[in-house]
């Protein structure tokens, strides 16, 4: 088993490359963040949402890396404080900010400095004012208690070792009646012990998804409630990919043996 460090470690190397390459490069890139071609690559754009069309929408900032939009859930409106867990480059950040408006702002928080430093260029280029972006753990978050109005996330709860103690960072620096909107993978059946070692699999979201069952009884052990999923889709990984990526494994263990791969939006409330 891989150690919380260890898996925290193998993330921040993973999306410290991505952020360095453009979305072209990576597009173009065997082994970059949007290809599916290289050996012991992993495909991250399986997940990804159309984005394109969205107000508020920063190409520069769009990596390819979610695998929903939760901000079309989020109901965020003028004003507001809105959190972004693993904010990345900025993508949901910048449409966040154009939902807020002026009179309202944005904090991104990410444990990759090089995204960071990504999404404070991409802040610069696009002139936004009321969008922060803070160096940081999720299972720590620098944001002070009962601050935010809105959470929102896309495909990073699966990274985050202690789910529980996400959640409960997420209750803690909600206002009271503040509400959450995130979008994760997460499986329903049982997924192979063997696949949970394979680093590139965790840095690809998908050996660090928990039952679904398990991820929404989390979210109300944290003190949620109204807890809903409006959207859900099946994630489907090619079995050339699962086969490469997990290929020091016995070819017996390099199967999801059945587990169904689902990326659902969840939105829950703490109350007033």
């Amino acid at each position: 088993m891989i150690s919380p460090d260890a898996l925290k470690q193998i993330v921040k190397e993973k999306y410290a490359e991505i952020a360095e390459q453009s979305r072209d490069e990576n597009a173009s890139s065997c082994c970059g963040a949007t290809s599916s071609c290289c050996g012991d690559g992993m495909s991250y754009t399986i997940m990804a949402d159309e984005y394109t069309g969205t107000d508020g929408y920063v190409a520069e900032a769009d990596l390819g890396l979610g695998c929903g939009i939760p901000t079309a859930f989020a109901g965020i409106r003028s004003g507001m404080t809105v959190l972004d867990l693993g904010s990345g480059a900025g993508n949901d950040v910048f449409i966040a900010a154009r939902e807020v408006g002026p009179e309202g702002r944005v904090i991104g928080v990410d444990m990759t400095q090089a995204m960071i430093d990504k999404a404070n260029s991409n802040k610069e280029k696009v002139g936004a004012t009321n969008v922060e972006f803070r160096f940081g753990d999720i299972e720590q978050l620098p944001v002070d208690d009962a601050t935010v109005d809105v959470i929102v996330s896309n495909c990073v709860l699966n990274l985050v070792p202690d789910k529980a103690k996400a959640f409960a960072e997420m209750y803690r620096v909600l206002k009271p009646g503040g509400h959450f909107a995130v979008s994760d993978i997460v499986f329903e059946g049982s997924m192979p012990e063997a696949l949970k070692t394979v680093a590139e699999l965790y840095a690809g979201c998908v050996s660090g998804a928990i039952q679904k069952s398990e991820y929404l009884a989390l979210i109300r052990e944290a003190g949620f409630g109204q807890v809903d999923i409006p959207k859900e889709k099946d994630i489907i990984i090619p079995e050339s990919i699962l086969h490469d990526v997990s290929a020091a494994l016995p070819e017996e263990h390099r199967t999801l043996s059945g587990a169904r791969l689902v990326s659902v939006t969840v939105t829950g409330v703490k109350s007033a």
